[in-house]
């Protein structure tokens, strides 16, 4: 008769012990295979008594505290905290003595020595509702982000009451003027009055609509309608536009490789992308603008072909160390005018078409700006 293991009551096995487990609620981490030093924010755990029985690598960043002069520490030491007036925070939140109702502390501002801003919110785990506080988590994140956004938001505020201002004091300016004195003038003074007042009617609203994009594009709700698009064709309409406009015909030399691939894109975002490139280059470049328009490789994954537009000119260029801030908010290549959106704005048309832009040196010296698409064909049609 052979004699196996048993995990009857009684058995070796059945008095084994259970296996560890981890300090209180990181047993659920650990139960997904992950430790508090995979998390992205900085957690920090009291226990019962209020001594802090984890501090992981973000908090260790965060605060720059080691773990091991905080571990064991009570709260307060080691994390020490106060809020915008300068007050204690853990005295004014008192999470083991405070209200018995209370389970949570929403994310806030607070302080940490130096002065080091970090957002915080806190948890206390009750073993039942309204019983004592088991543990106190404690999340830590870094405010660097947000203050980058908010500066951005702002910056993007004050530009655009400049840009507004100067427009809307004028159309004032001009109307007010017509008003009053709308005798007084001949009808040629009218009439130019009135085409300034036109032109800067025309300004508010290009501003406008490009807040509008950047709010799209920033939340990723740029709706884009695809059809067929002639894409040398759509250049060659902004070239003659130019030439109406008084712009010597032969400053533009359009070049298109045969044969392309059939591109589905949303036209209109194709001729905003179209516009600001060639404008660009015609304002702050010089000599002759050359536009390529050829086959490329898709940028996209599974696909075999793309359309690629080449835009360069003669001028001075981009500097180098400017290169990579040339898609950015606010970017200005030269003090001629513009709100320094264009390109942010056609970097993201360009990519919600799941394409790539990038910019360069032309040979001729000049800035060279580059952008393929892929051709994006619905499925009925592959």
């Amino acid at each position: 008769m052979s004699v196996g293991t048993s995990s009857a009551p009684g058995s070796r096995e059945a008095r084994r012990p259970p296996a560890p487990r981890p300090p209180g609620d990181l047993a659920d981490l650990a139960g997904l295979g992950i430790g508090p030093d995979d998390l992205p924010d900085g957690l920090v755990v009291a226990d019962e008594h209020g001594r802090v029985i984890c501090f992981n690598a973000a908090a260790e960043r965060i605060t720059a505290r080691r773990a091991a002069d905080a571990l064991g520490q009570p709260l307060e030491t080691a994390l020490p905290l106060e809020d915008l007036e300068g007050r204690r925070w853990w005295q004014l939140t008192d999470p083991y003595g405070g209200l018995a109702i209370r389970v949570r502390q929403p994310e806030r501002n607070l302080l940490l020595p130096g002065g080091r801003e970090v957002l915080v919110c806190a948890r206390y785990v009750r073993t039942r509702p309204t019983g004592p506080v088991r543990r106190v988590v404690v999340t830590l994140r870094d405010t660097e982000a947000r203050r980058r956004t908010e500066r951005s938001h702002a910056e993007l505020i004050a530009t655009v009451a400049h840009e507004l201002r100067s427009p809307l004091t004028s159309v004032k300016g001009f109307t007010a003027t017509l008003l009053a004195k709308w005798e007084r003038f001949t009808d040629e003074q009218k009439r130019l009055m009135l085409e300034t007042v036109d032109a800067d009617a025309d300004r508010v609203t290009r501003l406008i609509a490009e807040l509008l994009d950047i709010s799209r594009i920033d939340s990723g709700r740029l709706e884009l309608r695809r059809q067929p698009v002639d894409i040398g064709a759509a250049v060659g309409r902004h070239i003659q536009a130019y030439v109406a406009a008084g712009q010597p015909a032969d400053r533009f030399l359009l070049r298109v490789e045969q044969p392309l691939p059939d591109l589905w894109a949303d036209p209109d975002k194709i001729d905003q992308v179209l516009s600001n490139l060639i404008e660009n280059a015609v304002r702050h470049g010089e000599g002759t603008v050359t536009i390529d328009v050829t086959p490329a490789p898709s940028p996209r994954e599974g696909e075999d072909t793309g359309t690629s537009v080449t835009v360069s000119d003669e001028g001075p260029g981009i500097p180098e160390e400017s290169m990579n801030r040339v898609f950015t908010r606010f970017w200005r290549g030269s003090k001629r005018g513009g709100t320094g959106l264009g390109l942010y704005i056609v970097k993201g048309i360009v990519e919600a078409h799941g394409g790539t832009i990038t910019v360069g040196r032309a040979p001729g010296g000049g800035a060279e700006f580059r952008f393929t698409l892929p051709v994006s064909a619905p499925a009925y049609l592959t």
